[in-house]
């Protein structure tokens, strides 16, 4: 199989694009393909890490100075990885009781509107009802005035 450089005239999706039996296509010219990926901080940290390990391999000091000057490292390390992360538990705790406190305060705004609209369905209702035995009694008082009228003509 021979490829050939893409012309402007030629079609991406062409099934044809490549041609098994034909003279290579000179003409053109080439084109090159570059893929970008988003590779990220690991193989950067990586690499610091290997170079400063080589450079520890290769350094002009003696086993125990080497290895005295890492513990030192280590210890460093170890502290600020210790503080990094008192900090980082101390951000959380307090975005946790930041999230708590907001969400209690509005747990409490709902139940109060609860309440609320709860008291004004009950005045609704009791107010119903007084109006309903009202407008009975005036109605009773209608019929019975109606029947005595009835009764005397």
């Amino acid at each position: 199989m021979r490829w050939r450089t893409r012309d402007q005239d030629d079609d991406i999706d062409d099934p044809d694009f490549y041609y098994e039996d034909e003279e290579p296509y000179y003409d053109a010219a080439p084109y090159v393909i570059v893929e970008k990926s988003d590779v990220g901080i690991g193989p950067f940290l990586l690499g610091i890490a290997l170079g400063a390990g080589a450079a520890l391999l290769f350094a002009p000091q003696s086993g125990e100075e080497t290895r005295a000057g890492l513990a030192r490292s280590a210890r460093r390390v170890q502290e600020n990885a210790q503080g990094f992360v008192e900090d980082v538990s101390e951000n959380v705790a307090d975005k946790f009781r930041q999230v708590r406190a907001s969400v209690e305060e509005r747990i409490e705004a709902t139940f109060d509107a609860v309440d609320d609209k709860k008291r004004r369905v009950s005045n609704a209702y009791h107010a119903g009802r007084a109006a309903a035995r009202e407008a009975r009694g005036e109605l009773e008082q209608r019929i019975a005035d109606t029947k005595a009228a009835y009764k005397d003509s």
